[in-house]
């Protein structure tokens, strides 16, 4: 019976190598990928108007902005919106180069801002963004022990 078995197995072994190795159904190809980068679409002009308008009437209730304030921050806003979202737009393969538009946004932002405002709103509105941010107060900048060990005043 066993002789069988294997001779069975003998038979059968070349034709299942001959059955893989004859050519398979070629597979369809698939269709070619434009060549040409496909232009993001521009951010919707709506979306950033609200946001930017959003932005500006919190800082008015926050800071206690005066009309002419009030449109030169509306402005910075609209312009730092629009761009964040086209940076978004255009850089979303690649984060790194989109973060670094977007620093460079903010800071833009924040010079302009510092000129449409008094030092005092200034002042109060980084304090804000900085509580908003996480950002460490000067306190906890100069550094609190970490837990379980020592302060560097208890020696």
């Amino acid at each position: 019976m066993k002789t069988t078995l294997f001779a069975a197995l003998l038979l059968a072994a070349p034709a299942a190598l001959f059955a893989q190795t004859t050519p398979a159904a070629k597979p369809k190809p698939k269709p070619a990928a434009t060549a040409a980068p496909t232009r993001p679409a521009a951010p919707n002009p709506a979306q950033v108007e609200a946001r930017a308008n959003a932005l500006t009437d919190n800082m008015q209730k926050a800071l206690g902005l005066n009309p002419q304030q009030v449109e030169k921050v509306r402005q910075i806003n609209l312009i730092s919106v629009r761009g964040v979202e086209t940076a978004r737009q255009t850089y979303r393969q690649d984060v790194r180069k989109m973060a670094g538009v977007i620093d460079d946004i903010g800071q833009s932002r924040m010079a302009m801002l510092k000129e449409a405002l008094t030092p005092q709103q200034f002042d109060k509105y980084q304090r804000k963004r900085e509580e908003k941010m996480g950002v460490p107060s000067g306190q906890g900048a100069q550094g609190n022990a970490a837990p379980g060990l020592p302060s560097r005043y208890e020696e």
